[in-house]
């Protein structure tokens, strides 16, 4: 019986053993929450110290906050859903949003600039603040007195009309609220003899708090009055902050009435300390505004006090040659301090790479720059291209062999300065290398990092003692890619309408269908705002059987029945008679016909029209600015890829069966005023020679005659399903030739191709 019982015992102890972990954890935490009970318990029981009626509120303390719960200042806090309501008797109007969250959210740009300027320096100092500073700010303008000022070229100049010192300083503090009031966080007033150092001021801003009221300059006394009154000096320039100004430009008025002053800089001063009580700092927030005033005959080449090295301004700068001097001598301070910084950051890269597991071998080079990219297999290598002094032999026409020129050769050339320099500052005085010729040049783009370079050099090595050799010398560079620069665009909306301009030949009629039934599908039923023109291409032939047999009648009858369905609709047609169908020609005929703040989007009849699509061609057109070429999605051909198999139709094989079809021009957006202009260039080179017009695309037209960005990228919102394309042979050589080539690229991929090959082989062996 002991027997059997202990068998009995561990047959049990072996079922529960799985289970012995969980039963244990339970235990446990049971147990813990039975003692934080207790404990709880226990503190709650020590606060009731003794019994009686509960102590009345703190003074100022809601009725809430006694008993416990949150008063009237949490609420804010708290989650609240807020029922949406639509009065049904006001008609449904869309609401259009700003594209940008900046605006939406009212934030505002950083920094303003007001340069005050008189006529006797317009032309010579302002000139050369514009030259110096100007670009470095990201908005500057120019005030005057002048009543009918000429504008030197690139300069923006706001005339008062009035050359009073005190009146010119009024106008431009009311300027500047009513038009740029709303939009900066700072304002720096400056005069044109003072010169300031762009970057330092951007950096200053930065690191102060835009919640207070700032008037930040060189603070100097007031000649006979208040020892703690203090205003900014107007020669070095000083910074005010948006809620400053809101609050000054109420009193404006008053103060030019009751405040008497020679100098502008005083008077804005003394408005600033007796209507808001507040004084010029030279120090704030831990910032220092550092000025320096230069004595007469001063050599900017030579100040090499602290006092100048940290200057934020420097005043006063008496002529156009001094300006430039100290521009060029701040450039040099501050291209040293930055190489300082640099080799101080590669010194700590490397000891801390040190302490790494990799060790010493972790360092790249260059120290701080990103290791070249690894690519996980043969596709993702990166090509070198060869080059020599001559002789670029990766061209983008796809040719072997082109001629260096342009920013390759300039690129060439500056590339192989540097090689020389760096060698001879690392060799000097020891050695003095000059260069004979380039042997071999290699280069390659890593998106990680930048551009290689890799320079076989013929060198001639000179001693000090005069002897020379030559020597066979490589060397690699590496030109980083510098901080990213946002470029400033013009605003624009989603709400322009687009017109769909589609030219159609007889070969296109089986495929008309198809972009209607889409057409209306995505951009009537949903009412985008978009139109649609057809160009009915006549070969000479059928236009002379038009009476009998319309060629396009069925493509007729189906915008009839598309009228008919969407009444407010109206799709017209042009029709054109031409054996060449030459895009530029059929673009003149419908520029003429379309006002000239007409968004055209040149269409094919494989093109699928989507909203999608449609609001980048908006948002990637400006007017004046920027065209649109994109690169539509060429599938493959069924029959190739998937050879008698199910064709994918998922969300996830999206874009998997095919290619960007980098040689099709086709589809191009820009807005009819561009055109226009391009297009008077145009005629003005052929002259007469309109036949030079069947070897031209509207995309040429853009790039040659247009001094417009010309903005060419992949769209994966247009997808065109496979079809061969009819290439015409009275085109120009170029054009025939991108057309087959866009035929063959689009059959299917290399491993398609090859998998097809084969299976034809072994068909034809068996």
């Amino acid at each position: 019986p002991a027997v059997a019982a202990a068998m009995r015992l561990g047959a049990v102890l072996s079922a529960l053993r799985p289970a012995l972990p969980l039963l244990l954890g339970l235990s446990l935490g049971c147990s813990l929450s039975l003692l934080r009970a207790s404990w709880s318990h226990g503190a709650a029981e020590e606060r009731c110290l003794a019994p009686g009626p509960p102590a009345p509120p703190a003074r100022g303390a809601p009725p809430e906050a006694a008993e416990g719960r949150p008063g009237p200042g949490h609420e804010d806090f708290r989650p609240r859903i807020v029922p949406y309501y639509r009065d049904p008797n006001k008609p449904y109007k869309k609401v259009l949003r700003t594209r940008y969250i900046q605006t939406e959210l009212g934030f505002h740009e950083r920094l303003f600039v007001a340069v005050l300027t008189s006529k006797a320096t317009l032309n010579t100092l302002a000139v050369a603040v514009n030259k110096t500073v100007a670009h470095h700010f990201p908005r500057l303008l120019y005030f005057t007195g002048l009543r009918s000022a000429k504008v030197p070229h690139g300069m923006v100049l706001v005339a008062h009309g009035d050359e009073r010192p005190i009146w010119l300083m009024y106008e431009t503090m009311n300027y500047i609220h009513q038009h740029f009031g709303s939009d900066y966080d700072w304002f720096y007033i400056m005069q044109d003899d003072t010169y300031a150092q762009a970057e330092q001021i951007k950096a200053l801003v930065t690191h102060l708090s835009i919640n207070q009221d700032v008037y930040l300059g060189r603070a100097e006394e007031f000649i006979g009055g208040d020892e703690q009154a203090r205003y900014c000096h107007g020669g070095f320039g000083y910074l005010l902050s948006r809620s400053l100004l809101l609050k000054l430009h109420p009193h404006l008025d008053s103060c030019r009435n009751e405040i008497l002053s020679v100098r502008p800089d005083e008077w804005l001063g003394r408005c600033i300390i007796d209507f808001l009580g507040i004084t010029c700092v030279s120090q704030l927030q831990g910032q220092h505004y550092h000025t320096y005033e230069l004595a007469k005959n001063t050599e900017p080449e030579k100040e090499e006090e602290d006092e100048f090295q940290v200057a934020l301004a420097v005043h006063p700068v008496s002529d156009m040659t001094l300006m430039y001097r100290l521009h060029k001598q701040f450039s040099r301070i501050q291209l040293d301090r930055v190489y300082r910084e640099i080799q101080d950051l590669q010194m700590q890269i490397r000891n801390l790479t040190a302490l790494t597991p990799a060790g010493e071998a972790g360092v790249t080079w260059p120290v701080g720059i990103n290791a070249p990219f690894l690519p996980k297999s043969r596709f993702e290598v990166i090509s070198w291209d060869y080059f020599t002094e001559q002789h670029l032999f990766s061209c983008p026409d796809g040719s072997p062999k082109c001629e260096l020129s342009g920013a390759s050769k300039a690129d060439v050339s500056e590339i192989i300065e540097s090689a020389v320099e760096q060698l001879n500052r690392l060799y000097q005085p020891l050695l003095r290398f000059s260069k004979r010729q380039l042997l071999n040049g290699y280069r390659r783009f890593d998106p990680t990092r930048g551009m290689e370079y890799t320079l076989d050099l013929l060198l001639e090595a000179a001693t000090q003692k005069g002897h020379s050799h030559v020597l066979a010398k490589r060397v690699s560079l590496v030109r980083p890619l510098s901080k990213v620069e946002i470029i400033p665009m013009p605003y624009v909306t989603e709400a322009t309408r687009v017109q769909l301009v589609l030219p159609l030949t007889v070969q296109d009629l089986d495929f008309v269908a198809n972009f209607l039934d889409m057409f209306a599908m995505n951009t009537l039923d949903t009412h985008d705002n978009a139109l649609l023109t057809l160009l009915f291409i006549y070969h000479p032939y059928d236009a002379q059987r038009v009476g009998q047999v319309d060629v396009f009648a069925g493509v007729k009858a189906m915008v009839g029945e598309l009228e008919k369905r969407y009444a407010e609709v109206k799709i017209p047609w042009i029709s054109v008679k031409t054996e060449v169908p030459s895009q530029v020609k059929l673009m003149d005929i419908v520029s003429k016909k379309h006002p000239v703040d007409t968004l055209f989007f040149l269409a094919s009849v494989w093109t699928e029209i989507n909203m999608e699509f449609l609001n980048r061609c908006r948002m990637n057109t400006i007017s004046n600015w920027q065209v649109f070429f994109p690169v539509h999605f060429q599938e493959f051909n069924p029959a190739l890829v998937y050879r008698g198999e199910q064709t994918a139709s998922s969300n996830t094989d999206f874009l998997r069966d095919g290619h960007f079809d980098r040689h099709s021009f086709a589809e191009a957006c820009f807005y009819n005023s561009d055109y226009m202009t391009a297009r008077t260039k145009l005629a003005a080179d052929i002259l007469d020679r309109d036949e030079v017009l069947e070897s031209m695309e509207v995309f040429d037209v853009f790039l040659h005659y247009s001094g417009l960005h010309l903005f060419r990228a992949v769209e994966p919102g247009l997808v065109q399903k496979y079809t061969l394309r009819s290439c015409n042979p009275r085109l120009s050589e170029e054009l025939y030739h991108r057309c087959v080539l866009s035929n063959l690229e689009g059959l299917a991929s290399r491993s398609h191709l090859a998998m097809a090959l084969f299976e034809q082989e072994q068909a034809n062996s068996t």
